[in-house]
């Protein structure tokens, strides 16, 4: 192990005996009492030395023998300890890619503060280059959002669409200009290509193809997001596979809900709760799949990359091994006030996705003492779902 305090928090003392991680609250730790002595050794602390090194330099500063690893214990209780050699065999194969990993160093950083574990930030950074994520939709957002996981070490985003490149597809950060007119499927993968720091290998260590970690649904078709069809995902559904959706509906972005089959609401789900609230619903949203787009539609470029970067940052939550806020909503801002508000999409017990009986189950456990859920079982996800949608990924 090679000690380094993150670099990704700046330091600063408070006082004499007090020094401050970080400049943010949503990560900023204060650490104290710290005498002179031991603030100095800090600097120390850079990643350059083992273990039996450090000791050595503690002794040759007076501490006390145990001094420095208590020291090291308490910043990595305090999750302020990093490894510059840790994160197993795919770690040490990504840092060997010098090139490479310099243009992940920013991830890598953000990484490190969300993962408490000395070495996890880079465990989990190498562990996405073994990940596979299909984006369903090649327009101002799919583009732009594949191309973001695709730059942030996901080792393989396949994009799919069919037709050809419009002027209006055209975006920063998604398909350039020179693409109008090309297939707008090939035109995509290659503005994936471009972004992605190298090309990992597209199998597993025994040779099989890697398997599908997340699907990305962003339909150029504004409706499709905000009432997405039921009957598309079944296949994802039945599959058990994990699917997000993002877009833009006349001026309005939406990103979520982040589905976790049989465990979080789905289209379906959504699409019966909105009868429940409004009886005409079914009426109206026949006549919107009925009609013929006959217009460009209205998509924002600076509200599509917002949603293009949110969606990618849920979807790499996710593949990190987390639970994001679109797990089970649907997170929504409309031009011009772009003001991010979370609306809840309950599983729902006419559909056949099972969520919502799972749900009764995890009530009916809380009712019996042997479960801690909340809110009829449908929240918190983050408890009940940690330990399989992790294992699936």
């Amino acid at each position: 192990m090679h000690p380094i305090v993150k670099p990704a928090l700046r330091r600063g003392w408070r006082d004499l005996n007090t020094v401050q991680f970080g400049m943010a609250p949503a990560h900023a730790i204060v650490l104290g009492p710290v005498d002179t002595a031991t603030g100095s050794f800090l600097d120390l602390l850079n990643g350059t030395r083992g273990l039996p090194l450090l000791r050595d330099e503690g002794r040759r500063m007076g501490f006390p023998d145990g001094h420095v690893d208590g020291l090291l214990e308490r910043l990595t209780r305090s999750g302020l300890l990093d490894d510059t050699t840790g994160g197993g065999p795919a770690a040490d194969a990504l840092r060997k890619k010098k090139a490479v990993l310099d243009r992940l160093r920013p991830d890598l950083a953000s990484l490190s503060l969300v993962a408490p574990e000395p070495g996890e930030g880079m465990k989990r950074l190498a562990a996405r280059r073994s990940l596979r994520v299909q984006v369903r939709g090649a327009g101002r957002v799919g583009v732009a959002l594949a191309s973001l996981l695709a730059g942030a070490g996901v080792g393989e985003v396949d994009v799919r669409d069919s037709g050809c490149v419009e002027p209006w597809d055209v975006a920063p950060g998604g398909l350039p200009a020179e693409s109008i007119g090309e297939r707008r499927e090939e035109a995509a993968r290659r503005a994936v290509r471009r972004a992605a720091p190298d090309r990992p290998p597209r199998t597993t260590p025994d040779g099989e193809e890697l398997g599908l970690s997340l699907v990305i649904l962003t339909p150029r078709d504004g409706l499709a997001v905000h009432a997405p069809d039921p009957v598309t995902a079944e296949p994802l559904i039945t599959s058990g596979t994990p699917h997000l959706y993002a877009g833009v509906v006349e001026g309005t972005g939406v990103v979520g809900p982040l589905v976790l089959p049989g465990d979080t609401g789905c289209a379906g789900c959504l699409d019966q709760g909105r009868v429940d609230r409004d009886p005409t619903w079914p009426r109206l949203l026949a006549q919107w799949r009925s009609g013929q787009q006959r217009q460009v539609p209205a998509c924002d470029l600076a509200l599509a990359a917002g949603v293009a970067g949110m969606a990618a940052g849920h979807a790499l939550a996710f593949l990190d091994g987390a639970l994001p806020s679109s797990a089970g909503a649907r997170w929504e801002a409309s031009v011009p006030g772009f003001d991010w508000h979370s609306r809840p999409v309950w599983s729902h017990p006419a559909c056949p996705c099972g969520a919502a009986e799972k749900g009764k189950k995890g009530e009916r456990a809380s009712e019996d003492g042997e479960s801690h859920e909340t809110m009829a079982g449908q929240q918190p996800y983050a408890a009940r779902l940690s330990g399989t949608w992790r294992a699936h990924v």
